[in-house]
């Protein structure tokens, strides 16, 4: 790389891309009433669809833009991607029905996977060994400021320009990155590096990962978890708003549980090399199922509205350090018999289980009748399912030879 740029303002370039799929998801959450009363009057709940319609839109992005960018460069698809972004932003500003805003969405987060991804490859190309997890783990400290911060400046946005004024918000922060990128980074890809973009080669390492049990097992854990998390996100501003009655107070409260949950990445950094990633994830999910079962049972009975509230936050936070306590470590597993196809893996991984987890989560949210029992029963039956995987994960590595 070129000296144009010093390792902090590298740091910095990269955080603003990992944040740009935290900030389209997260900023959204406040707006959900007002787009529901505007442009599904009917049927408020088909407003979380705009959550998980950029989700799913973000996994069919995530399958192609590292190959792409393999072949072409990583510049190049970051503008394509940050293009189809902006263009994909300033459709939804203009949306006059919930299936434009939809389509939008979709396209948007197609868009959106462009940096996110392609920033972890130029990583790779300037950076390796210790000096690239420093950077990697720096970076990523960064990203997990902004779901504590997004919503509070959703509702910032809101409160000037209307609902309308985020996706404005989102065009500015994309152009902003994109200018940054093409002014102060160089291409990190020389030509006699890129390979030829082959669907035959695409398709092939796909089904070599779904033929290893483990990685196969992973991936679908992976999945779950990914369907938690994202089902949470789909119902948690409802749940806030009309269980609650606390609308109004909802960006800081969900501010604050993102920061707590933040604690997990660290958590699992010290245990780690101790307890071995398969024990991690397969505790985390059974102390999911443990909670979520107390809290179905606290729900039955009669208690003050000030103890109820304080119990779903707790949970809540459960929901996201149960994320931070997982997702990396089904991840390294995936990847591990995957060395020698890991770019095509790790897309494959991302793609398949990001797409996975909105098809879950999307339907639950539909269910939200005014009580936690969809939210509550949904995360269950994924918990023990992702428990009953792990549990055959183990039993698969005592057959295999060591």
């Amino acid at each position: 790389m070129a000296n144009r740029m010093s390792s902090g303002e590298f740091i910095a370039l990269v955080a603003m891309m990992f944040a740009t799929i935290a900030f389209s998801i997260d900023s959204m959450l406040p707006a959900l009433p007002e787009i529901g009363a505007q442009l599904s009057p009917d049927d408020i709940n088909d407003a979380q669809l705009i959550l998980t319609s950029f989700v799913l839109g973000m996994g069919i992005g995530t399958f192609f833009v590292g190959p792409l960018s393999d072949a072409f460069g990583r510049k190049p698809v970051i503008y394509v991607g940050s293009a189809l972004y902006i263009l994909s932003a300033a459709v939804a500003w203009a949306s006059s029905s919930l299936e434009l805003l939809l389509f939008a969405r979709v396209a948007q987060g197609i868009g959106c996977a462009a940096p996110r991804v392609v920033a972890m490859a130029i990583i790779r190309d300037l950076y390796s060994g210790r000096e690239m997890a420093r950077i990697v783990s720096i970076a990523m400290m960064i990203f997990t400021l902004v779901p504590a911060v997004a919503p509070m400046l959703g509702a910032g946005m809101i409160a000037i320009a209307g609902w309308r004024g985020i996706f404005v918000s989102f065009i500015l922060f994309s152009v902003i990155t994109v200018i940054w990128l093409g002014l102060r980074l160089p291409e990190s890809l020389r030509s006699e590096n890129r390979r030829p973009l082959r669907l035959p080669l695409m398709t092939a390492a796909a089904r070599e990962m779904f033929a290893h049990p483990t990685v196969r097992v992973s991936i679908f854990v992976q999945s779950l978890c990914l369907g938690m998390l994202f089902t949470m996100l789909t119902m948690v501003q409802p749940v806030y708003d009309v269980i609650h009655d606390s609308a109004d107070s909802f960006p800081f409260w969900f501010g604050f549980v993102a920061l707590m949950a933040g604690s997990a990445s660290l958590l699992n950094a010290a245990l780690v090399i101790r307890v071995g990633m398969r024990r991690l994830v397969t505790w985390a999910l059974g102390a999911q199922i443990a909670i979520t079962i107390g809290v179905i049972t606290l729900n039955m009975m009669p208690l003050s509205a000030n103890l109820n509230f304080a119990v779903f936050v707790f949970w809540q936070t459960s929901i996201f350090f149960m994320a931070g306590m997982t997702m990396g470590n089904l991840n390294a597993i995936a990847m591990e018999p995957m060395g020698h196809i890991a770019g095509m893996a790790a897309s494959v991984i991302g793609a398949f289980s990001t797409v996975l987890a909105a098809a879950i989560a999307a339907p639950i949210g539909q269910m939200f009748d005014g009580s936690l029992y969809p939210l509550t029963t949904g995360i269950l039956v994924m918990s023990v399912a992702g428990f009953g995987l792990m549990l055959h994960m183990g039993r698969i590595e005592n057959r295999l030879p060591a």
